[in-house]
């Protein structure tokens, strides 16, 4: 795997020959070998109709290519960052809290609705997160970003997992998600448990929460 947490908010990264990374502008913080940085005008993988589709969705983060021979350590901004391993899945993931990604990885965008359907959508607007998020697929690594330590909880066909929106990172697998409520006159007249929305994941793969309820 190319990229490892050396600290809670740290990641380092091996640079290889013929291989590339992506990661957030400005989020390198030192490197050793011959390492070259390049701002990514198409924004990561895909090329241009990838880009566009990226841009219209507003998923498109700065990014930079990264390649040659060295190692390289990736922060920004003082965040927890978790690195992700994937063997062929999907990642769900905002663009904005991405760190870092092998180039090996596929990058596209997945409309809300596609999972839990108008649920799917109102997640979207409740959560702040609109309509789209960024996925990466195949085989590599992932470094992404959170507040406050980062929690992977498993995901089992016989054991949904309830998230609160505001906590949620990411999420891989064969997995379906959609906004559960849980209105009641108490929160009408503005004494329930401030919980009355939860993010409900069901089938195979795992969710990452974050710490906090704060987004980046």
């Amino acid at each position: 795997m190319a990229l490892r947490e050396i600290n809670s908010k740290m990641v380092e990264a091996t640079v290889l020959p013929g291989q590339r990374l992506f990661s957030q502008r400005g989020a390198m913080l030192a490197y050793k070998g011959e390492v070259s940085f390049t701002p990514n005008t198409s924004g990561g993988q895909g090329g241009l109709m990838s880009m566009i589709g990226r841009r219209v969705a507003n998923e498109a983060t700065p990014l930079m290519t990264v390649e040659g021979s060295g190692t390289v350590l990736f922060g920004h901004g003082g965040h927890h960052v978790q690195v992700i391993g994937l063997t062929g899945d999907t990642l769900y993931v905002e663009a904005d809290r991405l760190l870092a990604f092998e180039g090996t990885l596929e990058q596209g965008t997945m409309f809300m609705g596609s999972q839990g359907g108008v649920m799917g959508m109102v997640r979207g607007q409740v959560t702040g997160q609109g309509l789209f998020t960024t996925t990466l697929k195949g085989h590599g690594s992932v470094a992404v970003m959170a507040h406050g330590g980062v929690l992977e909880i498993p995901i089992t066909p016989q054991r949904p997992v309830h998230v609160d929106p505001q906590a949620y990172v990411a999420h891989h697998g064969d997995v379906r998600n959609k906004l559960s409520t849980a209105l009641g006159w108490r929160d009408m007249v503005g004494r329930g448990s401030g919980e009355a929305f939860q993010l409900e994941l069901s089938g195979s793969g795992a969710v990452y929460v974050q710490a906090s309820e704060e987004k980046l």
